[in-house]
């Protein structure tokens, strides 16, 4: 058996640790500024101070945390400035990608897209219902659907690329507790119809309305992160 087949037990661990670590920075769990200390960390997150530093180093190159040096590692800081990055390159990739998908999609393609957003249908009239006790599950169903958009796209590195743009752009979301399933279900469900009558300009439109209000909520319910000036991001 290969090593990638059967890792070593110190790197599953270690990839375990990392991928929690991301998910509660992601989920808004652990905040901007946050002191990461081992030793306390070691309460939550079962491991050696080794295999710990090794997965806030990783999140550091990712962009998640703060290394400094003797000081240890802080989560990293959002801002209004911030927000509006990760919002326009989850933009730039994504505009890209539908293009590519709705021009090469097959009808597999088409089932995916259908599922997908039926599955993010029912947990968003759930949120529109004032339940937000599945929230990480919606989460993930949303993902899912605008991963599925672009799954047909022929790129892997423009489909991993997004996944991880789509993160850092949820974490905003998550911290400002920035929700709009009143707004952004039917929001979802014109997409998927513009995906299904391959209708790429139309979709692209919704996108941009979809972003580009999901800032502006989000910039309302955290005013401390500067009000800045406007938020379109259009090319």
């Amino acid at each position: 058996m290969s090593a990638v087949a059967n890792p070593p037990a110190r790197e599953t661990v270690g990839a375990g640790i990392y991928q929690r670590l991301r998910q509660d920075i992601i989920m808004g769990r652990l905040m901007p500024g946050h002191r990461l200390r081992l030793e306390q960390l070691r309460a939550d997150y079962p491991a050696s101070p080794g295999t710990l530093r090794e997965a806030l180093s990783r999140l550091a190159a990712d962009g998640f945390v703060l290394a400094e040096g003797q000081r240890g590692f802080q989560v990293a800081p959002v801002s209004a400035e911030g927000l509006r990055e990760i919002a326009g390159l989850r933009l730039l990739l994504e505009e890209e990608a539908l293009r590519r998908s709705f021009a090469a999609g097959t009808l597999e393609w088409e089932v995916a897209v259908i599922a997908a957003h039926h599955r993010l249908d029912a947990h968003e009239e759930r949120l529109e219902a004032g339940d937000t006790s599945r929230i990480e599950e919606w989460r993930l169903s949303d993902w899912r659907f605008h991963q599925a958009l672009i799954s047909a796209c022929g790129s892997r590195l423009m489909i991993r690329t997004h996944a991880e743009v789509f993160d850092k752009y949820l974490r905003y979301q998550m911290i400002a507790l920035a929700f709009r399933p009143s707004a952004s279900r039917p929001e979802h469900g014109a997409l998927k119809d513009a995906a299904l009558a391959r209708d790429a300009e139309a979709a692209v439109a919704l996108l941009r309305h979809h972003l580009n209000a999901g800032v502006e909520q989000a910039l309302s319910l955290a005013p401390g992160w500067d009000s800045g000036h406007g938020t379109e991001m259009s090319r």
